[in-house]
């Protein structure tokens, strides 16, 4: 994994902001049409709306997909820890399909939780957003669905 600051706090499908673009001196149509491309890509580099996720919004992913993931994940952790404790020292008879349940529900909801995490982002870079995000899930969930009716609906009328 990468070490320098720049690339430890962007996500993966961020473009690299230090992308230096090599031109051909050589004229001949293929490189012509590459040249075009390059102008086009700085062009629209300026509009970062749809390219990067800022860096404000980014954080707040991350803290988010922290509490609602981490908690049930660490608590899924503890559980199996706690029951192998509890067997030991004979308090409880526990069924092996218990444990199996309660860590892999717990686990489960650490998975969801990375989802919960995203899209109850405020995807806004001034508003921060509420505690539990509920709102900003509906509307950021709204969205999503939305676009993807939108690329079927596309690639039906293809």
């Amino acid at each position: 994994m990468p070490s320098s600051s720049s690339n430890r706090n962007s996500l993966p499908f961020e473009p690299k902001k230090n992308k230096k673009v090599v031109k051909k001196t050589t004229n001949t149509p293929a490189n012509k049409s590459e040249t075009k491309s390059t102008k086009n890509y700085q062009r629209n580099k300026n509009n970062t709306s749809f390219k990067e996720i800022p860096e404000v919004i980014s954080q707040r992913m991350i803290r988010r997909m922290a509490i609602f993931s981490g908690l049930p994940t660490g608590l899924g952790i503890f559980s199996f820890f706690a029951f192998y404790f509890l067997v030991k020292q004979e308090w409880f008879k526990i069924p092996n399909t218990a444990v199996l349940l309660v860590t892999m529900g717990l686990f489960g909801l650490g998975v969801l939780g990375l989802s919960y995490g995203i899209l109850s982002t405020s995807w806004d870079e001034e508003r921060v957003g509420t505690r539990w995000g509920w709102s900003d899930f509906t509307l950021n969930f709204g969205r999503m669905t939305s676009a993807w009716k939108n690329a079927r609906q596309e690639s039906i009328n293809k």
